[in-house]
């Protein structure tokens, strides 16, 4: 079934292809430049430190559902071993196995295509088994760092989470942004709290992903008319799922990462962060967020900081 013709009307209006260039490989993160991360630094006021990241574990949010997302399996390689022989220091190793987007994580701007396209135009088939993702691959962006805003969604609506069934829309985005007594501008990191995450912090993994609130196809618009640099919710899927037009899906993955460019993180921890915004009556701070720079790769866990 092929996209219907609304989808390509806002498609036309979100697109960014040549935008930077023809051989543009980050999309909207080219709304971070110096003088955004300046301005970043300068909300920060308590320097106080709040990681918004899952623990990486076997008995993560995965459950299943999505073919090789697995949850993290760890394996000790050595233990306490004298490698250089008896009676020299002891190492102890470590490996993993998990998916990339096991947990708190950027999907990168080839993690999704449509009509076999990836974002500025390049073909689908870019991506191979052998080497991944030949262009806009995860290691793409180096560091990433900017002013954050919390758009607390659930508390602009006066509740602790969202209803499985809630879209977020861009009326729902301005009245957290009026919650939030700022303006989201130009190179800003926009993260928006549905409270989904704590179904899963209370241990209902299968609760937490389906149904999921999420973000409603009009938002792509939203965030496109700010030149916003990057979004991640507290999310399995990150769009309201099922989708909210039937037979549509995934079309926020193809509007922001094809059609914009613009890096999408789900499964971020804004529980913390939610709490103690509110405490300030502040909802900017500078956001850390750079991936693990796996080389090829349309994904890759994150560890993000907001420093308040």
């Amino acid at each position: 079934m092929s996209l219907p013709p609304e989808f390509h009307e806002i498609a036309k209006r979100v697109n960014n292809w040549g935008r930077w260039g023809e051989s543009d490989e980050i999309g909207t993160l080219n709304h971070i430049h110096d003088q955004v991360v300046r301005d970043a630094a300068a909300t920060v006021r308590t320097g106080r430190r709040i990681p918004l990241a899952l623990p990486l574990q076997q008995d993560g949010v995965q459950s299943g559902v999505i073919p090789g997302r697995i949850n993290p399996l760890h394996t000790m390689t050595q233990i306490n071993q004298e490698i250089f022989g008896p009676g020299t220091v002891a190492c102890s190793d470590d490996a993993v196995v998990f998916g990339l987007q096991a947990a708190t994580h950027w999907d990168a701007l080839t993690h999704v295509s449509h009509s076999g396209k990836l974002y500025n135009g390049r073909p689908a088939t870019t991506i191979t088994a052998h080497s991944g993702a030949e262009f806009s691959g995860i290691d793409r962006p180096g560091h990433i760092v900017s002013r954050g805003v919390l758009l607390d969604v659930a508390r602009a609506r006066g509740a602790d989470r969202l209803e499985g069934g809630h879209a977020v829309t861009p009326e729902d985005l301005d009245a957290a942004e009026e919650l939030a007594r700022t303006t989201v501008r130009a190179g800003d990191i926009v993260l928006v709290r549905t409270g989904q995450m704590q179904v899963y912090l209370a241990g209902d993994k299968h609760g937490y992903g389906y149904p999921s609130p999420g973000l409603s196809v009009r938002t792509p618009e939203w965030f496109h008319a700010r030149d916003v640099a990057a979004v991640a919710n507290d999310t399995l899927t990150f769009e309201i799922f099922p989708p909210e037009i039937e037979d549509l899906w995934l079309p926020v993955h193809a509007l922001d990462l094809v059609e914009m460019g613009m890096l999408q993180g789900q499964n971020w921890n804004l529980e913390a962060l939610s709490i103690a915004c509110a405490e300030a009556s502040r909802y900017e701070f500078l956001l850390s967020a750079t991936p693990e720079p796996f080389v090829g790769a349309t994904g890759s866990p994150v560890a993000p900081v907001a420093v308040l």
